[in-house]
Order: C-alpha cells, then sequence, then structure tokens
C-alpha cells in the first residue's frame, strides 16, 4: 500500500502524539534518561499547555503500561468521581453542558504522580520543565488551534472562557501565545507534588469558586486507580484494554466475536459488514451493563466466555444487517492520544480529555486550569447504570491498548481519539495489523469506516439501523455491496475519518517502527 508517509524506525526511544512540539518534549526526555513513563508524562503535560480544547489539567486520563523486564501489563484510571452535591435532582432535562457543575473530579494531575511512582527516573521538576517552558515563555499556535477557539465561539458565542484564559483576540498562525497562570500551578506541581492540586491553593480556588459544588472531600478521597486490565487472546496474540468504566470492554468483545471469522479470506466488503454487525452487539452489551464498577456489578467474565460469545457471534447474519436500533448516547469526542516506548522496550498507551471540545468552558481562577465536563456523560434515567451518583464516575469511551506476544514482549501499540468512534478505530487498527500485516503507517492510512446512530440518508426510516460512514477510497463496488447489504452508507472524503491514530509495532530484534495518521498534525518520531 502506498502511503503519504513513510514508517518511522528507531530503536533508542519512540514517541508518536498529535502534535510535534510535544514529541519533540518527550524525546528530550527520553534522551535525558527519562524512561517510557517520564516521556509520558512530559507528553501528557506539554499537550495540555499547546492543545487545551482536547486535554487538560482539569481532565481526565486511561493509560496502559508495559513493563519489558516483569513483562506485565497495568491500566491507571485517572477519571474523576462526582462531586458530593452532583445528584439527580440537581438538575431538569439534562445535566449542565458548561459551568463547574458540568464537571468531575480531574484525574489527570493524580495520573502522573501515581504512574510516576510506578516506573519514573527523573524528577517531576525535569519532566514539567517542557510545559512549564512552553507555558511561560509560549509557542507559535497552530492553524488547527486558531481553527478550534473560532469554532468554539461560533457554537457557544456567550462564552467567557478565552477572556478567563487571557488569550489575545484574533490569533493567528503562527503566534506566540503565553500562559502565565497555567505555568505557575505547573511550576507548583513540579516542586510540592500532587498535594499542590488537591490539597493547595489550586484546590482552595476550585472550591471558592465553585460556591461549594466541590468541596475538600471531593478532592481528598480521589485516587487514580491501578487495575490490572482487561486481556482477550486474538489470533495468539494478547490484547490489554481499559477496565470498567471505560467502554474498552466494546473492544474486547468486538475482537473475541471476529476471532470466529478468518478476516483475510473474506471479501473487503464482507469484512467491513461482519465488523460493524460484531460493532452493533457490543455496544448494546455496554449500554446495559457498563457504569462505575464501584457502584454497579459488571460481570465480563461472563460476557467474554466462550458460550456467551458463541451465541452473540450467531446473532451476525453475513446476508444482511442487523436493522435492530442499538442505544447508545452521544459523547463528547474532544480527546488526546500518544504513546512512548524506551530503550529498554517499556510502553505507554496514553489517552487524556476534557470530554466536548474547551470541557465545562470555565477555568479555575487564577490558575489557567481548563475543567472538564465530563458529569455530562452520566445518565439521569435510574434505571441506568451509568445513573449519577456522589463520589460515582461516569461511563468513559476513553480507552487506550497494547498487545503482547504469546512470550509476553511487546507486539503493538495503539490508540486515537473519537467519542464512541474509537472502540470502532481500534477494531480496525488491531484486525489490520494483525489479519492483514499491514506496517503502522499503512494501517494509519488505511481507508476507515464509522458507524453511528445519526440521521438516516434513506427515506425508509422503518429499515434505519444506523449510519455507516465510509472513506471514499473504498471502492464503490464495495461500497454498493454494503448497501445490498442493508446499510445505510454515507461516503467521506478520501481522508475524511475524524480520528486520529498512532501506531507503533516491535520487531523481534526490539526495534521500533511508528506510524502517524496524515489525518491530523500528528507526528511520529525516535531515535
Amino acid at each position: 500500500m502506498k502511503t503519504h508517509r513513510s514508517n518511522v524506525y528507531c530503536r533508542n526511544g519512540a514517541i508518536a502524539a498529535s502534535q510535534p512540539l510535544a514529541v519533540a518534549a518527550g524525546l528530550e526526555t527520553l534522551r535525558r534518561g527519562g524512561t517510557a513513563i517520564d516521556a509520558a508524562i512530559t507528553v501528557s503535560a506539554v499537550l495540555s499547555v499547546i492543545e487545551p480544547g482536547a486535554s487538560h489539567l482539569g481532565g481526565d486520563a486511561f493509560v496502559i503500561t508495559h513493563d519489558a523486564g516483569s513483562k506485565r501489563q497495568s491500566a491507571f484510571n485517572g477519571s474523576g468521581e462526582a462531586p458530593n452535591g452532583a445528584t439527580s435532582d440537581q438538575f431538569k432535562s439534562k445535566i449542565d453542558h458548561h459551568g463547574y457543575r458540568s464537571a468531575t473530579v480531574p484525574g489527570l494531575v493524580s495520573t502522573w504522580f501515581e504512574i510516576h511512582g510506578a516506573g519514573g527516573n527523573l524528577s517531576m521538576q525535569e519532566i514539567l520543565q517542557p510545559a512549564i517552558e512552553y507555558a511561560n515563555t509560549g509557542f507559535p499556535v497552530t492553524s488547527g488551534f486558531v481553527k478550534r477557539i473560532a469554532h468554539h465561539l461560533k457554537q457557544f458565542p456567550e462564552t467567557k472562557l478565552f477572556e478567563s484564559l487571557n488569550f489575545p483576540n484574533n490569533l493567528r498562525a503562527g503566534d506566540l501565545l503565553i500562559q502565565t497562570e497555567l505555568g505557575r500551578s505547573l511550576e507548583a506541581i513540579a516542586a510540592d507534588g500532587r498535594g499542590a492540586f488537591y490539597e493547595g491553593e489550586i484546590a482552595e480556588s476550585l472550591i471558592k469558586s465553585s460556591s461549594g459544588w466541590f468541596d475538600s472531600s471531593d478532592l481528598a478521597r480521589h485516587r487514580t486507580r491501578v487495575i490490572p486490565p482487561l486481556k482477550v487472546s486474538y489470533r495468539g496474540v494478547d490484547v490489554h484494554g481499559q477496565p470498567p468504566p471505560s467502554q474498552g470492554m466494546i473492544l474486547m468483545e468486538e475482537l473475541l466475536l471476529a476471532e470466529g471469522f478468518s478476516l483475510s479470506e473474506l471479501s473487503q466488503a464482507e469484512r467491513i459488514h461482519m465488523m460493524v454487525e460484531a460493532k452493533k452487539i457490543a455496544f448494546q452489551d455496554r449500554y446495559e451493563m457498563l457504569g462505575d464498577p464501584e457502584f454497579v456489578d459488571i460481570n465480563l467474565e461472563r460476557l467474554f466466555e466462550a458460550g456467551s460469545i458463541a451465541s452473540r457471534r450467531a446473532k451476525i447474519d453475513m446476508a444482511k444487517a442487523n436493522i435492530d436500533t442499538v442505544t447508545y448516547n452521544q459523547e463528547g469526542s474532544d480527546t488526546t492520544y500518544f504513546l512512548t516506548a524506551d530503550r529498554d522496550g517499556n510502553a505507554v498507551s496514553w489517552i487524556q480529555s476534557v470530554f466536548h471540545g474547551f470541557g465545562a468552558s470555565w477555568v479555575i481562577p487564577g490558575t489557567g486550569i481548563i475543567m472538564n465536563n465530563r458529569l455530562t456523560g452520566f445518565s439521569l434515567d435510574p434505571k441506568s447504570p451509568n445513573f449519577i451518583a456522589p463520589g460515582k464516575r461516569p461511563a468513559h469511551t476513553l480507552n487506550a491498548w497494547i498487545a503482547t506476544r504469546p512470550d509476553g514482549s511487546l507486539a503493538h501499540v495503539g490508540g486515537t481519539p473519537g467519542a464512541n468512534i474509537q472502540v470502532q478505530t481500534n477494531f480496525q487498527l488491531i484486525t489490520n495489523a494483525i489479519d492483514l500485516s499491514l506496517s503502522p503507517q499503512e494501517n494509519a492510512e488505511a481507508p476507515r469506516w464509522q458507524h453511528l446512530n445519526g440521521p438516516s440518508t434513506s427515506d425508509a426510516e422503518e429499515n434505519f439501523n444506523g449510519l455507516l460512514q465510509i472513506e471514499n477510497r473504498i471502492p464503490s463496488t464495495v461500497i454498493d455491496e454494503l448497501k445490498k447489504l442493508g446499510h445505510d452508507v454515507q461516503e467521506l472524503p478520501p481522508f475524511g475519518h475524524g480520528s486520529s491514530v498512532q501506531l507503533l509495532e516491535t520487531t523481534e530484534s526490539g526495534s521500533f517502527i511508528l506510524g502517524s495518521d496524515p489525518r491530523s498534525q500528528g507526528h511520529a518520531a525516535g531515535f
């Protein structure tokens, strides 16, 4: 397959992220003797400074790590809890979209320190220094940065967010943006640790400015959970994914369903059809059972057992599309994904978010920190496992994955932003790599599809089962065949799929092969 970019080959360190400045900062940390974990924290912090619409210190993170020495994987769940005052009777027909009442306790900073304790080598002052410098001395904004601000202002003209951040009016690509207040916050966190955020002046400002919506106990009780990842075997490769409350369960179920088909022997239309049908089944299971496992019982072992998967797989009709409506919520899509690896073979798969664009569109006064609006991810339906409650974490779209060989060595790392599209894109990335043997860059550029519960393009509403969007680089004969199977197909531009993937593969000699999505400003590099 001809690609716009080449694979990146390296051995001593690797970074792939959505912004070149973040990649360069991560490589600098690796060159100074940092581990994959150190570099990941650097990239995370820099992205919070230079891509504030997608992630920030007031947001969340979900991480999968691979320890090359022990050949063990860990899942870090950096999602925040609903504050004590967040009960269903506080809202009418829906949860506030903006403002502090739309936010959960931020989990990103807690995750920095939790993961640093699990494998960091450098000090937090060294790790956070690139982000501090970009905040204090500025960075040149990109065209994408300017467009994202313009889009937010058009969609929400009443927002005072950018005034609160002291962003200049009429920013143009290449203009230098300085964020002094955010720089001070990062300096405090680097010097005083986790407590600077959850106990110090930042916490005090959050409590005071939210009129008590957040209180000291909300912040004191928060912690990043470190738990075993979900694991399924797919074609002899172990895929490690995010446990609940992440919807990583969908990706695991999709793979188990797909293993009953020989994807490499199916035609392209048959393969897409089968995968879309598997997606529908897994999404329905997600919305019937997913919530915070500390509040609701989620028996994934039963869901993933062979008999359960076989009964669900039998529902896939290769002759026609399932036209039953699949229920799922509209989720925020402003997220960023990146990966890191070091010379010892350790790797990190990391995704972070403020949920919708610029999150709550609300800043903790005096800090430069944008809060998430993750509370909107809850349901107000008491029958839902995702029903809102104080101290409860909402169901999350955020998921990342790592794949290992039978001997426990690292095989693949990958991920993507994209809300409900994440688990559909990751499904394609893993099958492309394992079933079709695509290289990381071929995989990143391969034409993609996404299945939505959006408006139909057909007049036959009674047969509507969702909208299958496909990049039109896929042959028209394939699209016609999918339509004959009953799919409501909408063609996207050649690279019109919205997500931005980053991928890594390891060779038997331990070298890294990287790929980065040309659909975005993403970048992969190593040394």
